[in-house]
């Protein structure tokens, strides 16, 4: 079996178009096969005699498989760069070796047997490094789909094909092997967040962080009735540092960046067994105050699930604010449809030197954590994008 292009480690063999003693030329098709990617023809290397077969149709065989065997003349072998290896000759034979037939072939010990896939799974672990560990035949593919199962939820299985792959057998045996285990059946929503997550993570994405120090929007939070959350003055700024610069949250597609026509924002808000994400609306065009009462209303809406599907969609970006889970650094992974997400940790007091008074005082500070589509935004981009948003959370009074 030839090594039929770069990710492909193994192959069925859907037709042999020879047989036993046929006479076959150099460049003839004489096996069809299928990948995962496409069904192609095997050619020959060269001229011969066919004297052995040892693929069977319907069979996966991994690269480098002996598949058959060609007699050749000694001319025809040199052709291949292939050594030529003489068999006993019988005393009848010509004595003339141009006129007498040779074995294309190598030693006995040098080939192997064809590699059928056979089951091994006993357990969880994960082989690393392994040469075609992704591949999935189309059998094994037409199987996971039968299933409703994604590459993802192989993950877990030791594979025993070439290059440590998984096989048919392999996945019938783990699930055999955990049909005992406890279990519970995913909820609709959990469902709608796994498959979203796969989709996001198709994608290069990277994740920066800042410090930002809160005591001027903590201030002029305190003078405001009613009010509004923190995570509203950093969605403001957010969106005004989108707006000033539109391409860091345009999506790709083919050769074109697409830069988006409103900056439309989401909020993550955690529901029973997932996460739900309502867009608010032009936010650089709105003040927190302004943003406070829609806000609220969609918070409202999603946590009794009574978001209607247009409150959901549309978004540019999304904001998150894990902070209230009291962690202090995050990497939130964006929707599909999204390039950025920002995510707020939650506030720390902490020393930090003042040059006013030339002694360290208390400041309550978060970190900022920005995680993008590495293909749309650079590392330099996403951090100058953070201290837009850090710089504008300085003057809360403009929010």
């Amino acid at each position: 079996m030839p090594q039929l292009g770069e990710s492909i480690a193994e192959a069925k063999i859907v037709r042999l178009k020879i047989a036993i003693g046929d006479t076959v030329v150099a460049d003839q098709e004489i096996i069809e096969v299928e990948t995962n990617k496409a069904t192609m023809a095997v050619t020959t290397l060269c001229g011969g005699v066919v004297t052995e077969i040892r693929g069977e149709e319907g069979q996966d065989y991994a690269v480098g498989s002996l598949l058959g065997i060609l007699e050749a003349s000694e001319h025809e072998i040199t052709r291949t760069g292939a050594p030529v290896i003489d068999d006993p000759v019988d005393e009848t034979a010509p004595e003339n070796e141009d006129e007498a037939n040779l074995h294309f072939r190598q030693s006995e010990k040098s080939y192997e047997e064809p590699r059928l896939v056979e089951p091994s799974v006993k357990g969880l672990p994960v082989p690393a490094g392994m040469k075609g560990a992704h591949y999935i035949s189309p059998r094994m593919r037409a199987r996971m789909d039968e299933l409703g199962l994604r590459e993802a939820d192989i993950s877990a299985i030791v594979g025993s094909g070439a290059g440590g792959r998984v096989t048919v057998d392999d996945l019938e045996n783990f699930l055999d092997y955990i049909r005992d285990w406890p279990h519970s059946t995913a909820s609709t929503m959990r469902l709608a967040v796994a498959d979203a997550m796969r989709r996001s993570w198709s994608r290069p994405l990277a994740t920066v962080g800042l410090p930002v120090v809160l005591d001027r929007v903590l201030e002029h939070r305190a003078q405001q009735n009613p009010k509004p959350g923190l995570t509203l003055y950093v969605l403001r700024a957010f969106a005004i540092a989108l707006a000033e610069e539109p391409a860091t949250a345009g999506f790709l597609i083919g050769e074109k960046i697409v830069h988006p026509r409103a900056f439309d924002i989401g909020v993550a808000v955690q529901v029973e067994d997932g996460v739900m994400v309502p867009v608010l609306r032009n936010v650089d065009q709105l003040r927190v105050q302004e943003l406070a009462e829609a806000y609220g209303a969609l918070v409202d809406e999603a946590r009794s699930r009574r978001l209607k599907p247009e409150q959901t969609q549309g978004g540019i970006a999304t904001v998150t604010n894990f902070g209230t889970f009291g962690l202090k650094w995050g990497t939130p992974i964006p929707l599909p449809n999204e390039t950025l997400i920002l995510g707020m940790a939650a506030g720390i007091k902490k020393p930090l030197w003042s040059e006013d008074v030339g002694a360290f005082v208390p400041v309550t500070e978060t970190e900022l954590c920005l995680t993008f589509d590495h293909r749309v935004v650079d590392g330099g981009g996403a951090g100058l994008l953070l201290q837009r948003v850090a710089a504008l959370l300085q003057k809360p009074e403009e929010l």
